[in-house]
């Protein structure tokens, strides 16, 4: 049986293949989510629990207004990272200092959706705390989840996956044929369906007649009706005949068992992948092998980066990786964008799993491991050397696939004494993605893990260091980043290393514009200033006039804050920087809001908007938002700005210290509030800025540049 359903607003993944079977547990499922608000799904390896699953929550979708969000786990080891894992997934850029845990909490409490949680038994009991914590505080909240075991959550409803039906046993005539008729009848079997769809998906042509019916049926029977195994099995229908297929894995099978029937069926499934294992030539057994380092997808070139030696040069890689996805051991995914071959791998759970107990074998794990972790060290360095630049966008994207496999590359450093200094550098060198990119407490979080190794005195530490201050910094946490702060600048002192003394002083000068010492401030930032300018170090330089013109704007100095910001646009421009330019325009915008040209200001703002919100840029966004709500108050839109605040608010909530902790900027929001609310009146103020509150960001950040509806 195909099922079919209206896809909802989220994040499901389109299907690749056709849906066989599972009425029964389609119905069971979708009749749980309208009632219960935790369903596991479980069932043993390969039986079919994500592709059931998501298939119930698409039927389901239309009865959830925020739609239905998919969370793979299948990648994830830390339970910590649990839910920096989902609200990555969900869109939520919290930046701030507050627990990430709250932060979804108070995301989920006003919406109505449901959060599909797959693959969670390594993270049965962090799985298991999440869940309650977020149903308890968001009502309108259902959460799906799949694993090899229930979570043991309390109200949870279970649905256990059985393998699909296969044909008993039955008589057939003397050489095999069965008649048409039961041939027919076959198909009713949900096993022997999904072998004929598969079949027919590789050859067209395929023919279900002869003594084909008996074959796939004894085929059915002897893999247990598990799907991947059967799936797995039908791939090889491109060499062998539907009965040479079924001979051979009765033949090893028994040899298995001794003879005797009756495997297990995760051994089972185990068997039929160790079969297709066998059937694979040596290269391709061992790119399986190394290609299991990788927690989640990954492209071409990191698959040669990481596995290609004398035994598997470079140039067989891309057409090993072709036969593996002929072989089903690996899922191609296309995407877009300047890096790779505009497609993605990755190997599903169980055969990535088989891969790694292959490589243990080999003696060959940590060997991998150390090439999969060089491998994201040398895109950290290029991240870092390319990031202000025209490719500032497209790096952040391509980051944001690769997070699965940066944890991974900073677990393996965590965990081993003499690669914490590979460690540090990894972290040191995408401070650009945890900053702007949304990753502010998740940075964080990794530098104090390393910093709790009690690291050597060296660079790569006193750049986490000042890294972490920054971090710190950028939350509102004044406290913490000044500790961190000191600490940097005295192994920055003692090392004789001048950036990281102009990012001590830059961190300083941070501080002390948020404190609104400002005269302190400009003193910090013309010295860092300088020791950029005398090392050639453009992109620190450009932020460090953004800041410059924010602490003269905040002074009242317009004139002199306008000529700083075009110092920082020039910067910026000779180098492509968007992001730095994105600054440059906020902090412009706010100099013409001072100066009352209103219609300047929004120019710049949105100009600002436009790129921090490609990037969620959340501390950014919201610094935005208010300049233009201000700049709509000012300019006789009252309704406009009210709603702009309560856009703002909202973003501001998501970080959890609004205007970064500066009184000075928190002013923009109470001159607009002030004003709106007098020209509106209490209700017609509460009532826009409720309105504004409600926007998701997409259309809230549509609304800011003018997009109306």
């Amino acid at each position: 049986m195909t099922h079919t359903a209206e896809r909802s607003s989220g994040n499901l993944p389109a299907e690749i293949s056709s849906f066989v079977g599972r009425p029964g547990e389609l119905d069971r499922l979708t009749a749980l989510l309208h009632r219960s608000r935790l369903v596991t799904v479980t069932g043993i390896g390969g039986v079919g629990k994500t592709r059931t699953a998501l298939r119930a929550a698409e039927l389901a979708g239309s009865r959830f207004p925020d739609g239905v969000w998919l969370v793979d786990l299948s990648g994830l080891q830390d339970p910590d990272l649990l839910p920096h894992t989902v609200a990555h997934a969900l869109g939520v850029r919290d930046q701030g200092p507050r627990r990430q845990l709250e932060v979804l909490a108070d995301f989920l409490a006003e919406r109505s959706l449901l959060l599909v949680l797959d693959t969670c038994e390594h993270l049965t009991d962090a799985c298991a705390a999440l869940a309650e914590t977020l149903l308890s505080a968001a009502p309108d909240l259902h959460v799906l989840t799949t694993g090899r075991r229930p979570l043991g959550a309390a109200g949870e409803q279970i649905v256990v996956v059985e393998p699909l039906p296969v044909p008993p046993e039955a008589e057939t005539a003397h050489d095999g044929v069965m008649l048409r008729r039961d041939a027919d009848a076959l198909l009713d079997h949900a096993s022997v369906a999904l072998f004929v769809d598969r079949a027919r998906a590789i050859d067209p042509a395929f023919s279900f007649t002869g003594t084909t019916p008996a074959a796939v049926a004894r085929l059915c029977r002897r893999l247990d009706g598990i799907p991947l195994a059967i799936e797995l099995a039908a791939v090889w229908l491109r060499t062998l005949t539907a009965e040479e297929l079924a001979d051979r894995l009765a033949r090893r099978f028994s040899l298995l068992t001794g003879g005797e029937r009756g495997m297990a069926r995760h051994e089972t499934l185990h068997a039929a992948i160790g079969w297709s294992h066998e059937l694979l030539s040596p290269p391709e057994r061992l790119l399986w092998a190394r290609l299991s380092v990788f927690p989640r997808c990954f492209d071409t070139a990191s698959a040669v980066r990481v596995c290609a030696d004398e035994r598997l040069p470079a140039s067989w890689i891309p057409r090993l990786l072709k036969n593996l996805v002929e072989a089903s051991i690996l899922l191609r995914e296309e995407y877009g964008g300047p890096f790779g071959d505009g497609a993605r791998y990755r190997l599903p759970s169980p055969v990535r799993g088989y891969g790694a107990g292959w490589l243990a074998e080999l003696g060959e794990r940590e060997h991998v491991q150390r090439l999969h972790r060089d491998h994201f060290l040398e895109l950290a360095r290029r991240y870092d050397a390319e990031w202000h630049g025209p490719l500032e966008i497209m790096w952040c994207e391509r980051m944001q696939r690769e997070l699965p496999s940066i944890r991974a590359a900073l677990e393996f450093c965590l965990e081993r004494p003499a690669e914490h200094t590979a460690g540090l550098e990894i972290f040191g060198g995408l401070f650009l993605f945890w900053l702007p990119c949304g990753h502010i407490r998740e940075g964080r979080l990794y530098a104090e893990r390393l910093l709790a190794l009690d690291p050597a005195p060296g660079p790569g530490l006193t750049r986490v260091l000042w890294v972490v201050a920054r971090l710190a910094t950028a939350q509102g946490d004044i406290e913490a980043g000044m500790r961190y702060h000191d600490r940097c600048l005295r192994h920055a002192r003692r090392q004789g290393d001048p950036s990281a003394m102009a990012m001590a002083d830059y961190v300083a000068a941070t501080t002390a514009m948020i404190r609104g010492e400002f005269a302190a401030s400009v003193r910090l930032l013309e010295s860092a200033a300088a020791q950029y300018e005398r090392n050639g170090e453009q992109g620190d330089l450009t932020m460090t006039y953004f800041l410059h013109a924010l602490v003269l704007v905040l002074r009242g100095d317009t004139g002199a804050a306008v000529a700083m910001s075009d110092r920082c646009r020039s910067s910026a421009l000779r180098h492509l920087d968007g992001w730095g330019l994105s600054f440059a325009d906020y902090v412009r915008a706010l100099a013409e809001v001072r100066r009352g040209d209103t219609a300047a200001a929004v120019e710049y703002g949105r100009a600002a908007l436009r790129f921090k919100a490609k990037l969620s840029d959340t501390v950014g966004c919201a610094m935005v938002v208010d300049v233009l709500s201000l700049a709509a108050a000012l300019g006789g839109d009252a309704e406009r700005g009210a709603r702009l605040l309560g856009l703002g608010q909202k973003i501001w909530r998501t970080f959890g210290t609004p205007s970064i902790g500066s009184a000075d900027l928190r002013r923009i929001r109470d001159l607009c509030e002030e004003l709106a609310r007098g020209r509106l009146g209490a209700h017609a103020y509460e009532q826009e800025f409720a309105a504004g509150r409600a926007l998701n960001p997409e259309r809230g950040f549509a609304y800011a540049m003018g997009e109306d509806f």
